[in-house]
Formats: structure tokens, C-alpha cells, sequence
């Protein structure tokens, strides 16, 4: 295990690796630069206009017509539209992931503040309102949601064998029911996502 700087970086083997992915870190990211911010824009356009042109009535009577769909019908009014339609499907993306995001961490142990600080610095209260069931003030026994790489699972708390499990449906049909032998939450919603990423359709599983 290394420590950089001073934080700890234990691997999933190493014995202490869940006390440590339980541990909220301070500060829990650094600010995004411009750089970073005209990257994010750059690949959220790149996810849009290949949206747009699947749905473009232009582009597809250009790929009926066995005709490329040259980069300048961009500029065309319809396939604006097109774009905008698709930029609303990215926002309701983004909302979705970042219930997911919020009820994760808010469940982890992360308060109403510290997500709204995340949410672009929004105050305590906005955060509640935007994602009420985020977070409890008691354990958390209920199921719990998850949208990721494309499929979903439900996080559940077993109250006889005070331990974690999932069911998961992945975004390539393929399901998982884990026995309930995790831990704590973050376990389970680990074994979770592992499940969902190594399921995922190829566009968004991570590079090997």
C-alpha cells in the first residue's frame, strides 16, 4: 500500500481496503480547470451530434440516399433542432447519473451540504429538496437505486444477517443476484458496479 500524499491507496486485496473506501476524503476533489472544462464540452458535443445525426430526419435521408452526411449539414436548421433534442436527452443523463451519484454518497456518509457543494455550490437545502431520500439520518435499511454504464441495480439491506446484497440488470440484458455476504453498503454497491461495467455496451466500458 502506498500513500500519496499521505492519503492511503489500498488495493481490493489488501485487508483494510473497505475501512478505507468507507473514509470520506477532504477535500473530495480538486477544482476543474478551464482546460478540463473545454474537454468536458468537447466530448459532451462529440455524444450529442451522434445522437443528433441518428435522429436527424436530414441524416437519415442522406444515409437512405447512400449519401455521406458531410460535417457542414451541421449548420442546417433541422439538424439544430436535431441537436437540441439531443443535448436534452445528455441533460436528462446527467440528472439521472447524478441521482445515482448523489444517493451513493449521501448514503456513504456524505451530508446535504457537501452535495451541494458538489452540485455547483448550491446551499444545504436546495440539495435536499433536489435529492430528498439522498440522505438519512438513520442506517439505511431500505433499497437503494443505482443507474450505471447503462443498466441499473438495487442495493439491499439484509436486517437478519445485518449484511449487503444486490440485483442487477446490465445495460447488455445480463442479470446478477449477489448473496448476502457484503459487509457494508460500499461493498455491495462495489460488487455492483463491477458487475454493470463488465456488462456495459463496448462504448462505455473503460479502456483496458
Amino acid at each position: 500500500m502506498s500513500e500519496t500524499p499521505g492519503l492511503p491507496t489500498p488495493e481490493k486485496s489488501d485487508e483494510d481496503f473497505w475501512s478505507s473506501v468507507a473514509q470520506l476524503v477532504e477535500p473530495p476533489w480538486n477544482e476543474p480547470t478551464a482546460d478540463d472544462a473545454c474537454t468536458m464540452d468537447e466530448r459532451v458535443l462529440d455524444a450529442v451530434r451522434a445522437l443528433a445525426q441518428r435522429i436527424s430526419t436530414r441524416a437519415l435521408a442522406y444515409g437512405a440516399a447512400g449519401k455521406p452526411f458531410d460535417p457542414v449539414l451541421m449548420a442546417a436548421p433541422d439538424v439544430q433542432l436535431a441537436l437540441l433534442r439531443a443535448l436534452y436527452e445528455a441533460k436528462l443523463a446527467v440528472d439521472r447519473l447524478a441521482e445515482s451519484a448523489a444517493t451513493v454518497a449521501g448514503r456513504s456518509g456524505a451530508n446535504y451540504a457537501q452535495l451541494g457543494a458538489a452540485w455547483g455550490g448550491i446551499k444545504r437545502q436546495s440539495a435536499r429538496l433536489k435529492w430528498p431520500h439522498a440522505v438519512v439520518r438513520t442506517s439505511a435499511k431500505e433499497s437503494i437505486p443505482l443507474h450505471y454504464a447503462g443498466g441499473t441495480a438495487v442495493v439491499h439491506h439484509d436486517a437478519d444477517g445485518d449484511a449487503w446484497w444486490y440485483t442487477a440488470t446490465a445495460a447488455d440484458g445480463q442479470g446478477a443476484e449477489s448473496e448476502p455476504v457484503h459487509g457494508t453498503y460500499a461493498e455491495a454497491i462495489a460488487g455492483a458496479t463491477e458487475f454493470l461495467l463488465a456488462h456495459a455496451r463496448p462504448d462505455v466500458r473503460p479502456p483496458a
